[in-house]
């Protein structure tokens, strides 16, 4: 925004300390006329024959013309002093501001990893510049995060647009070749590219919060995801163990059978190869609803577990594997917890596989 230059505010405080300097003075010297000068007399008064000779009695008038030449002295040196002092009090204590103001602009070239780190004990201006410091850092870790994601999403959708491109070259240079299994290997190519898309458009549909928010059971949620993936988990042989109570929180019904779907899917495709189960468990606390979904499968460390949540993350068993997804099913359901003010909470299970818990705020009573 282009603004019309204005006065600093380093002279504006200079000039109120000067102001309130000399309005301090005025008051004090108009005490001393006040409090002392009225009580001396106007006039001479006669004097003791017996005084001192060389005594002299004061009176009002030569007092105030010995008063008042010194009094515009001290005024005059009041206003050079307050002016003086208030400008390098004013500097110093502008100096934190400055610093910020100059992060401020380095952060808006697109620098975001410059730091203020303003020293000293806490006040308004470092509790402001801490605050931007933290601000920059969270700034800092979204953009590298998004920078990573375009990074491999482009990757991913470049895989089956160059594996199509290299199906329709082959069938072009052997006209012999059967036509239905290029369209069948086309038609599976494209799926996958379409399923990548609607994951992508859904992640940006959470993070901007773009949703209205109503009353959602996710119990029933689950009941909906394993009646949706039960011909999935007979197919792989895995079975189902639920449980839980009633858990209304607020939300979107869309995102959050979303989650619930993409956790059971998970739950289902990365299990044993057979006799694997899936526990699904609901529950509500005082003040939240959980929902917790945990598989048998391969042992896993913590340090494997957290890595599952990341865009794209997939183990090298989940590539080859029909079903596999498209790298984004933990994705999901991290960005819709954390668009619901929730917590997403992974723990190996310690005979295999994964125990995943999410903690959303319940819905009050009454709330429609």
């Amino acid at each position: 925004m282009d603004r019309r230059p204005g006065v600093s505010v380093r002279l504006k405080l200079t000039l109120s300390y000067a102001g309130f300097l000399m309005i301090a003075g005025v008051l004090l010297l108009g005490a001393v006329w006040v409090f002392l000068l009225r009580y001396v007399p106007d006039r001479a008064m006669l004097k003791n024959p017996d005084d001192r000779p060389d005594g002299v009695f004061p009176i009002r008038s030569v007092l105030l013309d010995v008063f008042a030449p010194r009094a515009a002295a001290v005024l005059v040196f009041l206003l050079f002093f307050g002016l003086l002092g208030g400008w390098i009090l004013a500097g110093r204590m502008l100096a934190p501001l400055t610093r910020i103001t100059d992060a401020t602009r380095t952060a808006t070239k697109g620098s975001l990893s410059h730091r203020i780190r303003l020293p000293g004990r806490k006040d308004e201006f470092r509790e402001l510049a801490d605050a931007f410091d933290a601000m920059l850092a969270r700034l800092e870790a979204h953009v590298a995060e998004q920078q990573r994601f375009a990074a491999n999403a482009s990757h991913e959708l470049r895989t089956p647009l160059a594996v199509s491109k290299a199906l329709l070259d082959v069938a072009r240079a052997d006209p012999d070749q059967d036509p239905g299994e290029v369209i069948d290997r086309l038609h599976a190519v494209n799926t996958r590219a379409i399923d990548l898309t609607e994951a992508l458009l859904l992640l940006s549909h959470a993070d901007q919060r773009s949703f209205t928010r109503e009353r959602v059971d996710l119990s029933l949620l689950a009941e909906e995801a394993i009646e949706t993936l039960l011909p999935l988990a007979e197919k792989r042989g895995v079975t189902f163990e639920t449980s839980g109570d009633i858990t209304p929180t607020l939300g979107s019904h869309a995102l959050l059978l979303q989650l619930t779907t993409n956790l059971v899917h998970n739950a289902i495709v990365h299990n044993l190869p057979e006799q694997g189960t899936v526990w699904v468990d609901t529950g509500a606390r005082p003040d939240t609803v959980v929902l917790t979904v945990e598989n048998t499968g391969e042992k896993l460390t913590p340090q494997q577990a957290s890595t599952l949540t990341e865009r794209f993350q997939r183990g090298t068993e989940r590539v080859h594997t029909d079903h596999a997804g498209v790298g984004l099913g933990l994705a999901i359901v991290k960005t819709i917890t954390h668009a619901h003010d929730g917590t997403l909470t992974l723990t190996p299970r310690p005979d295999g596989g994964i125990r995943i818990t999410v903690e959303l705020p319940a819905a009050a009573s009454g709330a429609g």
